[in-house]
């Protein structure tokens, strides 16, 4: 009994720390664009009489005007090739042993982040060299969330399925704040370590990975998680016919699935991966997808500017505007925590979603116009945005991916999973490139109309949730009738019987 236990722990563990360090390998380059274009006055005169006195310190490219521009572009070719990457990688991830798969990806992912940071170490001051690095980080980190969601649903169930991913879903933020902390170390005096020790410890997680990582639960012996839908049956994923106690798996007259597997039956014809299209028709992968579109382009917005952001606003240095920084990701640890909490409990995913999204809008206006009164405020206001805006996304990326990846229609076929959350984050990826892009190309107006945007986006993403959200409200009100009507009847039949 305790085997099952010691691998679903093992694979929570092992998935949490994969995906905390992809996060980990994203952040620096949030936290390194105050450095490659600081305020050069503020550190004393030009040492160069040959060069700008304004910009002596920038490092070329970033050294014009136009650095803004060049960061969004920098932010851009990261997240076009992710968000292209990730409808194919969901396909493979279906197709390919997802240790082999992971691992793998892990270990480029690593390679290419350790490159941009050599760039500075090799002295390179060419745009090119960066961007054609950040395409190739893309593409290659596209291997890791259909991965881990699709080894995590392996192993759970939809019963508490919101709590544990809302929970295990903190890797995102755990990886962003450690992303800050260790660049932070470094951003100051060599800005190329910022990305080196980030790639070294993603490719050795990724050689972790492979050696330990069990993907199927039949791989080890064990029988796989039960799965609800919504008329209440229970199926498993690999054998619809089995039923699973909270003692193990037992068949009707309590004899194990392992005693019964020694008797002869007709070999179970192994179920083909779900077509691209075939995924698109579950119901609420559309929605989904394009809500999750908008919630990506703010949080992803706020990854890649909120500390360029706190230093052009408050005026902190590059490490401190890091650390605060670090503040709205402790947020998304809460807001993931309690969107799967809330949405365990009412059944209601996209409903918690949209009520956190409509109340998002109003905070994310005041953080603009009240957040930088006081470190105090500062504090309090990035906490509450981070959950507000993290929330949504989490919950989307995680356990409604999960769902509709195990969804009844698909009756137990459990190649669909890697191919839904594929599409739905690669849908929230456009949203994540269009972000960081039109905020670079915002900014330059003023940071009232960025965040005039990433309302804007708030809002459109509750709205394409709204049918879904209507079909859950429906589907209360008819079990409250139901309730009542069975609560009459009982009442009658009691006067009855008197």
């Amino acid at each position: 009994r305790s085997l099952p236990r010691r691998y679903r722990g093992l694979t929570l563990v092992l998935t949490f720390l994969c995906y905390t360090s992809y996060h980990l390998s994203r952040k620096p380059i949030s936290i390194v664009k105050s450095q490659l274009h600081p305020n050069c006055s503020a550190l004393g005169p030009n040492p160069r009489n040959n060069s700008n006195s304004s910009t002596w310190c920038s490092w070329a490219p970033f050294d014009g005007d136009n650095y803004k521009e060049l960061y969004g572009a920098l932010d851009n070719a990261f997240l076009v090739a992710y968000a292209i990457g990730m409808f194919i990688s969901g396909i493979f991830g279906e197709r390919l042993p997802l240790r082999y798969y992971l691992s793998g990806g892990m270990v480029l992912s690593g390679l290419f982040t350790a490159l941009f940071g050599l760039g500075y170490f090799w002295d390179i001051h060419v745009l090119w060299y960066f961007i054609i690095v950040q395409v190739c980080n893309g593409l290659v980190q596209t291997t890791g969330w259909p991965a881990v969601v699709a080894c995590v649903g392996n192993w759970f169930g939809k019963g508490k399925r919101g709590l544990i991913m809302g929970i295990w879903n903190s890797h995102t933020s755990v990886g962003n704040i450690l992303g800050s902390l260790i660049a932070g170390v470094w951003v100051s005096s060599a800005w190329g370590l910022s990305f080196i020790v980030p790639g070294i410890i993603i490719g050795a997680v990724g050689i972790i990975c492979f050696f330990f990582l069990v993907e199927y639960p039949e791989d080890v012996g064990c029988s796989p998680p039960l799965h609800h839908d919504a008329g209440g049956v229970t199926s498993t994923e690999k054998d619809p016919e089995a039923v699973t106690s909270n003692e193990g798996p037992l068949s009707i007259s309590g004899q194990s699935s392992a005693d019964r597997s020694d008797s002869p039956k007709e070999p179970a014809e192994e179920p083909k991966a779900i077509s691209f299209l075939g995924a698109l028709r579950i119901p609420g992968v559309v929605e989904f997808s394009l809500c999750l579109l908008f919630a990506k382009l703010v949080s992803y917005t706020f990854l890649y500017w909120l500390p360029l952001y706190i230093v052009n606003v408050a005026h902190f240095g590059a490490k401190e505007a890091g650390d605060l920084s670090t503040l709205f990701d402790v947020g998304g640890i809460l807001g993931g925590i309690f969107a799967g909490l809330i949405s365990d409990y009412t059944g209601g995913r996209a409903t918690t979603c949209c009520v956190m999204l409509v109340v998002a809008a109003p905070v994310l206006f005041l953080y603009n116009h009240v957040g930088q009164n006081g470190i105090g405020t500062s504090i309090a206001m990035l906490i509450v945005c981070g959950a507000l805006v993290n929330g949504p996304y989490a919950l989307i990326t995680t356990a409604v991916s999960a769902d509709l990846g195990t969804h009844e229609s698909l009756k137990g076929n459990a190649k669909a999973l890697s191919t839904v959350t594929a599409i739905i984050d690669g849908t929230g990826s456009i949203g994540a490139a269009l972000g960081p892009l039109l905020a670079g190309l915002i900014s330059p107006t003023g940071w009232n109309n960025v965040f005039y945007m990433l309302i804007a986006a708030d809002v459109l993403a509750c709205l394409l949730l709204a049918r879904v959200v209507v079909k859950e409200v429906r589907g209360w009100c008819g079990c409250i009738a139901r309730k009542r009507g069975s609560s009459v009847q009982l009442t009658e039949s009691v006067l009855d019987g008197k």
